[in-house]
């Protein structure tokens, strides 16, 4: 578990982190989201000691992260494996070698059959099996993250951190590197800290997420909660949700669909034109897939006269709803 509490930190005069308190359980992949310059590269190397912090603390099963601590920081390193945007190879090494280097850092041997079979296994994992001997550059950006997951797991880490991992790939091959992530996950136990400024990472993998603005932590909680029905305005203009035009006659409704009562693929609003006999305006909508679960909302326009029977019709439905203006 990675308990924050009250984690300050700044640059000079400029205050980067202010106060951020959160907690990662085992086994869980969490998101840390916001814009660029929110502080959220910052936090996740606070988390693995690459930078000091002046509040506060962190914790690593329970056990204090603090750069001063040689020893100890040295032991909550070893067992955190780290992803960056750049893939950070070295060009010289094949794909083997470059898995294995870490072994080497840590002056573990690499030349045993045991160290052999784990680096294998590790290639295998990513899907690289066939290029174990092959050099960074005849790799395609893609299999270069998928290099740098396995020599990231090769000590055998609890914790997986992704800075903004995902960064340089296409939207098709995020989606792999992503789909990696979650088996790991999943069959090694890891838990794993994702910091990206990409809503379909977070969409596609994360089971909780915080939002950071400005060094706080804005909000935090499942994704589909924070980023279908947000109440922050900071957040809606991140979705970009705030630009959309609304009419001024009339009453523009903003229907939900978020897992309680009616699913999303339902067609509950066609069944409700039918039933009512109303006629309405549909603004916009849109319908996404949260970790394979289905959420999204959309805004009609509707009469004045049919506001109360359309309500009422939502509300009998279990269908969540808000008036906008």
């Amino acid at each position: 578990m990675i308990k924050i509490e009250n984690v300050k930190k700044s640059f000079g005069e400029l205050e980067v982190l202010k106060e951020i308190s959160l907690t990662i359980n085992d086994g869980e992949i969490y998101g840390i989201i916001g814009r660029s310059g929110a502080g959220k590269s910052t936090l996740l190397r606070c988390i693995n000691g690459l930078e000091d912090y002046n509040g506060g603390t962190i914790t690593v099963d329970d056990q204090l992260v603090n750069v001063k601590d040689k020893k100890s920081i040295k032991e909550i390193r070893r067992n955190m494996g780290m992803i960056f945007q750049g893939f950070n190879l070295l060009e010289r090494l094949t794909v083997y070698e470059n898995v294995a280097l870490p072994l080497r850092f840590w002056g573990l041997k690499t030349n045993t059959p045991e160290a052999k079979e784990k680096i294998l296994n590790l290639i295998r994992l990513v899907g690289l099996e066939e290029k174990a001997n092959a050099k960074p550059r005849e790799l395609s950006g893609g299999q270069k993250q998928r290099v740098a997951i396995a020599r990231s797991l090769v000590l055998d880490p609890q914790y997986l951190l992704c800075d903004e991992a995902t960064s340089a790939l296409d939207p098709e091959i995020t989606k792999e590197i992503l789909s990696i992530i979650q088996r790991i996950n999943k069959k090694l136990g890891l838990t794993v800290v994702i910091v990206t400024h990409q809503m379909e990472v977070v969409k596609q993998v994360c089971e909780r997420v915080a939002y950071l603005s400005n060094g706080q932590m804005l909000v935090e909680g499942k994704p589909e909660e924070v980023f279908i029905k947000p109440a922050e305005q900071e957040i809606k203009s991140f979705l970009k949700e705030d630009s959309t035009k609304l009419p001024e006659e009339g009453v523009n409704v903003q229907v939900f669909f978020n897992g309680k009562g009616s699913s999303a693929t339902e067609p509950v609003i066609s069944k409700m034109a039918r039933e009512l006999e109303v006629d309405f305006n549909i603004i916009w909508g849109k319908l996404e897939d949260f970790r394979h679960n289905v959420y999204g909302s959309l805004v009609m326009n509707i009469a004045e006269k049919d506001k109360d029977a359309i309500l009422t019709y939502l509300t009998d439905k279990n269908v969540d709803w808000e008036v906008i203006s």
